[in-house]
């Protein structure tokens, strides 16, 4: 878990999974990160632990903490459960699970296990997204502004304007996917692995793709700022795939490289509401390898 992941009180959420798991008599042992800095490590000695035991990685977190427990677990093929307490949890409202603390610990007990589909670019697995271009920006200045306001997606919503309106930069990309080669001009490139996230942005080729077992890629073509915040609009109401200047691909494999720039300069990248840094060519595709996440044995009753 990383602590200061989420807006609710971590230590509080720890003790409501210690109860729950403590009277159904499971063992376990926690690997609490004060920084998310320290994230990285304790989901490798988490991951190294259950595979000794034959246990299980529970995540504790956003889709960040989520998206390190699975690259630490996925190599060892042992199952991954989840507690949501982040900002964004795609991936738990994707496969049901309860967003609820003492619910989603609960649900642990007795689960059944679904294994998903993983994304990879170079070698980094994600189970939500990955992206260049406006995605990372507004990333960075996402966790600008919840440093100093709050983890509150309506201050993710106001970082997001404030890039939109000082960055605008347009890349010009070489791109290669089921044997077929482009040159385009984007702003954003948006690699997607979850089904519901396209849903909700109305883009319903996209959404297909991800159930015939393909990742998704949006293009959005060279637009001014204003446009991009219709376009952002659009996406809000559901409406996103009716727009012409949005294009969406289905695909298992494909290769990125900024046209005309140094192939050693490192690119960035956004990766499961992380950023980092890669070096071309950016390789997306499906891992060999699905994820064995733990869900709840009985499907959520709908609201």
């Amino acid at each position: 878990m990383n602590a200061s992941s989420g807006s609710r009180d971590g230590h509080g959420a720890l003790s409501t999974i210690e109860q729950e798991l403590s009277a159904a008599g499971r063992r376990f042992e926690f690997f609490l990160a004060e920084r998310g800095a320290e994230i990285e490590t304790l989901a490798k000695r988490a991951a190294e632990r259950a595979e000794r035991e034959a246990g299980a990685v529970v995540a504790v977190g956003g889709d960040g903490t989520i998206n390190a427990a699975t690259r630490a677990t996925l190599p060892t093929g042992r199952p991954l459960g989840i507690v949501p307490h982040g900002t964004f949890n795609y991936t738990t409202r994707a496969h049901g699970i309860p967003e609820e603390t003492r619910a989603a610990a609960r649900a642990l007990v007795n689960p059944r296990v679904s294994h998903v589909q993983v994304g990879v670019v170079n070698e980094r697995a994600f189970l939500v997204n990955a992206g260049v271009g406006l995605h990372p920006e507004i990333l960075e200045d996402r966790e600008a502004y919840k440093a100093r306001f709050g983890r509150y997606r309506a201050v993710a919503f106001g970082a997001g304007l404030s890039t939109l309106f000082r960055e605008h930069r347009q890349l010009l990309l070489e791109i290669e996917h089921d044997r077929e080669r482009e040159l385009v001009r984007t702003p954003s490139l948006f690699v997607g692995n979850n089904a519901l996230q396209f849903e909700q942005t109305g883009l319903e080729e996209a959404e297909s793709d991800i159930e015939r077992q393909r990742l998704a890629a949006v293009l959005v073509k060279p637009v001014s700022t204003w446009t991009l915040l219709a376009l952002g609009l659009r996406g809000a109401l559901g409406r996103l795939g009716e727009d012409e200047r949005v294009r969406s691909f289905g695909f298992r494999r494909m290769s990125l490289n900024p046209f005309g720039g140094s192939r050693r300069k490192l690119v960035k990248v956004a990766i499961d509401g992380e950023v980092t840094r890669l070096r071309p060519p950016l390789v997306f595709s499906i891992s060999p390898r699905r994820l064995p996440l733990l869900v709840p044995s009985e499907p959520a009753s709908p609201p």
